[in-house]
């Protein structure tokens, strides 16, 4: 049966999710989980907890799901070695710096791809499960197919969310939060911008952005027919009483081989909704019905008392065991219980005496062995053998019983023994000293004129579909001495495959051999067809364990994630030749949902679109490949005039990201940066690099 994975964001919905029938829970302590805000779990809680799942057949998964700096690394080890100390059965990552150490100071810990980590195709499971990862959480926006498609092939179990809150962007490549408040989703402190107003011709009425709260109730046979391993409940920040009802309503439905009832599902609407909910993704019905917000109601008080009556009344959850029992003359009394796990407890009690009136009986013993009230056990069958005619008093035997079911729950409780070794951060790579040479990014081919290539760029980085498309603008590229390289989509499923491969052939044969990818799916596709990979933003590089990961992988270079500052760019030891972003309207959101369409029931991509927030500002939103949005900065970051701050970092490239820019604005933005010219846009930004990101 697919496994059920509930929320806990406090010890209270441990037990309320435990209680309403979780196969498994997932909780966060420490600061490096993807849900700072939550109440989460002090380290003694944490062991608590474990013990507490555990005792009742429930397992354990730590979020440890945030993009980790250095110096916050070896404090992260830590948290992880615990965490095996005391028994987690896994624990979920997102950065790929943070599965090295683990990999490496805990190496029997099972790891587990987080949704942040933006998998949404088999070529993205493939190169977790080549990370040493057992399993992976796919991307919500992907369609039953697509998930099919990937559970038939996939060589680790996959999990996927089956109920809670949907982000607007794809998780993992949302830097709103962070680039408009400092707060960072990918840090775990989202402050959820997409919930606010914003709209179009310069008013803010709209909630464009605000997702309806996903539910797959309906779809859960299909889903177990795929081979989904693990349906996954979002809800941290949620009350217990909100994890006790919508884990019992998942928890029966699965059990019984059935979906939700409407009356169940108007359970679930009632605990929270924002104005009902969506399979949108899931089904491919997306567009401005699966948009909503979160209205006015009233608590439903009622309902909360009895989910919290019940699973503060006791245990509703009995772990299912066999005991046995063997009374024999002259020997003491034995007791034994078994669980489905293969724990195996064992107690001695007294010796039985002669019977002098009414010997004990097989059917008596069982039938005491059988008493398990109260306990988080059930016993489905009891075996006695008595020889003779004996007698032992009740409270004996009730002694053994208690007795050998404290035996078996410590057994069950008693964490499994696993390696720990120290996490050795390793060689430190010295920085390089000469300042770094200038790469160019384009949105379009029409952005790269004549002028643009005299001035000579490093590397001109071109979407694969603007070359595949304009193969003149990459010979025109070529014939002035600049070296080329495809842009791959920041989002690519397995469906849309085939397009992106043959446009990357069409690339290749046009002597281009080099891609930059932003996706795990990304790099192995790019890899496979030949091309030297480098790395992009949305990979999340972070700290100098993920840029050891990205030269294992056989990269060529890495671009550092744009929500580090200055010195902890120059700190990171650069294992491969970095670049960062030096100009450009940093990339908000990615959307799957097309904004503008949902708007005026119009493609209009191809001119650009602004969104307003409720204090005025303006965010263009582009066309990106595969039909979806890109939201960017209202404001450009710009750095011409700091050359003195990031020219010492150690950095091979700084890129010069172009989006919305005329072929002009290309040619003075680049040449301000040579040092010529006085350009400098009217609304700048210098981005995160000066400050700090929660």
């Amino acid at each position: 049966m697919m496994e059920l994975l509930a929320p806990a964001g406090s010890m209270e919905a441990v037990t309320a999710a435990v209680q309403s029938g979780a196969d498994a829970v997932y909780f966060g302590y420490g600061d490096f989980n993807a849900r700072r805000g939550a109440k989460n779990f002090t380290r003694d809680e944490a062991a608590a907890a474990v013990s507490y799942c555990h005792l009742r057949g429930c397992k354990v998964n730590l979020t440890l799901n945030t993009l980790l700096t250095d110096r916050e690394l070896p404090a992260a080890a830590e948290v992880a070695a615990h965490a095996s100390d005391i028994g987690i059965d896994a624990v979920i990552v997102q950065d790929l710096g943070a599965a090295r150490m683990l990999r490496q100071s805990v190496p029997e810990l099972p790891i587990h791809g987080s949704t942040q980590m933006s998998v949404h195709s088999l070529d993205g499971v493939k190169l977790c499960a080549g990370l040493g990862m057992t399993r992976v959480v796919l991307g919500r926006e992907l369609s039953q197919d697509q998930i099919a498609y990937i559970c038939q092939n996939s060589p680790i179990e996959i999990e996927v969310f089956g109920h809670g809150a949907l982000c607007m962007c794809w998780s993992g490549q949302c830097f709103f939060s962070s680039v408009i408040g400092g707060r960072s989703g990918n840090r775990g402190m989202c402050a959820q911008p997409c919930r606010l107003n914003y709209g179009w011709n310069g008013k803010a009425n709209e909630y464009p952005l605000s997702l309806k709260d996903l539910s797959l109730a309906g779809h859960l046979k299909q889903l177990q027919d795929m081979g989904v391993a693990c349906l996954k409940l979002e809800g941290r920040m949620k009350r217990p009483e909100y994890v006790a009802v919508v884990t019992g309503i998942y928890a029966r439905a699965l059990k019984e081989n059935r979906e939700p009832t409407p009356e169940e599902v108007e359970t679930l609407r009632q605990v929270f909704s924002r104005q009902g909910f969506t399979d949108g993704y899931f089904t491919g019905q997306k567009g401005p019905d699966m948009f909503g917000t979160r209205q006015e109601e009233k608590e439903p008080r009622e309902l909360y008392a009895q989910a919290r009556s019940a699973y503060e009344s006791g245990e509703n959850r009995k772990e299912p065991i066999r005991m046995y029992a063997l009374i024999q003359p002259g020997q003491p009394a034995q007791a034994a219980a078994e669980d489905r796990l293969g724990n195996v407890a064992r107690v001695e009690g007294p010796v039985p005496e002669e019977a002098r009136n009414v010997p004990l009986t097989r059917e008596k013993v069982e039938g005491q062995l059988q008493r398990t009230g109260g306990t988080p056990y059930a016993c489905e069958k009891a075996t006695a053998k008595v020889d003779g005619s004996l007698s032992l008093p009740l409270s004996a035997l009730n002694d053994l019983r208690r007795r050998v079911l404290e035996e078996l729950s410590r057994q069950r409780q008693t964490p499994p023994q696993r390696r720990r070794e120290p996490f050795q951060p390793g060689v430190r790579y010295e920085n390089q000293k000469e300042p770094p040479v200038y790469t160019v990014s384009v949105r379009t081919a029409g952005q790269v004129s004549g002028d643009l290539l005299k001035l000579r760029p490093a590397l001109l980085y071109l979407p694969v579909g603007e070359g595949a498309a304009h193969p003149d603008t990459v010979r025109r590229c070529q014939d002035a001495g600049v070296a080329v390289a495809a842009l791959l989509p920041r989002i690519c499923t397995d469906r849309e495959l085939p397009q992106l491969e043959q446009e990357l052939v069409a690339m290749r044969e046009l002597g281009v051999a080099e891609a930059l990818a932003g996706t795990w799916g990304g790099v192995q596709r790019a890899g496979r067809l030949g091309f030297q990979v480098r790395g992009d933003y949305g990979l999340g590089v972070y700290n100098s364990q993920t840029m050891k990961e990205l030269k294992r992988l056989g990269l060529l270079s890495a671009t550092i994630s744009f929500e580090l500052k200055f010195p902890q760019i120059r700190d990171i030891s650069k294992t491969l030749p970095t670049e960062f972003i030096a100009y450009g309207r940093l990339p908000l959101m990615i959307t799957e949902t097309c904004i503008i369409y949902n708007h005026c029931g119009r493609h209009t991509c191809e001119n650009v679109n602004l969104l307003t927030d409720r204090k005025g500002e303006r965010f263009p939103v582009v066309k990106a490949w595969g039909c979806r949005n890109e939201l960017l900065n209202a404001k450009k970051v710009f750095l011409a005039d700091k050359r003195k701050d990031w020219q010492r970092l150690g950095l091979w490239g700084a890129r010069l990201m172009f989006t919305t820019e005329n072929p002009l604005e290309c040619v003075r933005v680049l040449e301000r940066y040579q040092g010529q010219g006085r350009y400098q846009p009217n609304d700048l930004t210098r981005g995160l690099y000066y400050r700090d990101v929660e």
